[in-house]
């Protein structure tokens, strides 16, 4: 009978030390890394990402950083394709893949696939776009909760090409996206074993707050200006994401220097909380409670421990 192979993803919130955990196991099994972060894959975006430093990204092979101009298009489907070649490449040449990474959706393409739909509609498109400028995305949202209120109650008001994409795939198809998804199937040739880092709230919200000053003390202002030199703006869909969008309005005027930090922080946090909520609800996660005393090496050992008892008892 054939065995599938298991691989290890370490998933969990922004700033809750996916990425040195990850590290410290593809060099305990000669792997290489497989990042599931939908905005580390973009080129010229460093500190708002908090992508790993040079240092870390020499130590072990990266596969998905770097990978995209911020004006290309990108999606979860087309990331669970690539990302599952790129898996079944590196366990045939014998390398130990390491997926790592909070973007739930990204998570969840390569394990369970994801539902390609219909293509780009660019009427209906044209018209849903019209409507966003016209109307705001506030209205948008409120359409799709009438159409399809399953996949609004799971989604960020403020991701409106998500909103637009889950409308055109209901006027096209006529039905829910939410819908298409429970029919999806996924094929592969390899399992999955996920491990999730939880941390107290308070504590996981402190290391949010001290990474977003370090962001500020190591340039993040500096970044965006760097980034508008090079003709990119805030409409661009890379960049309308927690950490620029501050900036963005910062270098407009629209707030202050104070101001910006601080809704960088809350924004973030935020953002951890409903990631905590996405991976929460996948009961296959095995939970690792850890802190600021936790020795990561331990962790490692403990992964491990569980990925070949895993792979023993399959």
């Amino acid at each position: 009978m054939f065995k599938k192979k298991k691989i290890i993803a370490i998933v969990g919130p922004t700033a809750s030390g996916k990425t040195t955990l990850s590290i410290l196991l593809a060099k305990k099994l000669s792997g290489e890394v497989i990042s599931a972060d939908s905005r580390q894959l973009f080129k010229h975006l460093k500190i708002g990402v908090a992508k790993p430093s040079i240092e870390e990204l020499n130590s072990v092979k990266h596969h998905f950083i770097d990978f995209l101009e911020p004006t290309q298009d990108f999606n979860a489907a087309e990331y669970g394709q690539q990302a599952r070649l790129k898996i079944e490449e590196l366990l045939k040449r014998g390398s130990c893949p390491i997926v790592v990474g909070g973007s739930g959706l990204y998570i969840k393409s390569i394990i369970d696939g994801f539902f390609e739909g219909p293509g780009k509609n660019s009427e209906l498109r044209d018209q849903l776009e019209y409507e966003l400028e016209k109307y705001g995305n506030e209205a948008l949202f409120k359409k799709l909760i009438k159409v399809d209120p399953v996949s609004a109650s799971k989604m960020d008001p403020s991701k409106v090409r998500r909103i637009i994409r889950a409308l055109e795939v209901y006027y096209t198809t006529g039905n829910p996206i939410s819908e298409h998804h429970k029919v999806q199937s996924a094929k592969s040739n390899f399992d999955v074993i996920q491990f999730g880092l939880e941390w107290e709230r308070k504590l996981l919200y402190e290391r949010i707050n001290n990474r977003v000053d370090k962001m500020i003390t190591d340039g993040l202002i500096d970044e965006v200006k760097e980034l508008i030199a090079k003709g990119y703006s805030r409409q661009i869909n890379a960049l309308n994401t927690v950490g620029y969008k501050e900036v963005f309005d910062f270098l407009l005027g629209e707030n202050s220097k104070e101001e910006m930090i601080e809704l960088i922080k809350q924004n973030t946090r935020r953002y951890a909380k409903r990631q905590m909520t996405w991976f929460k609800a996948d009961k296959r996660i095995k939970w690792i409670k850890v802190s600021e005393q936790t020795d990561w090496n331990n962790v490692a050992e403990l992964v491990m421990s569980e990925y070949f008892s895993e792979e023993k008892s399959f």
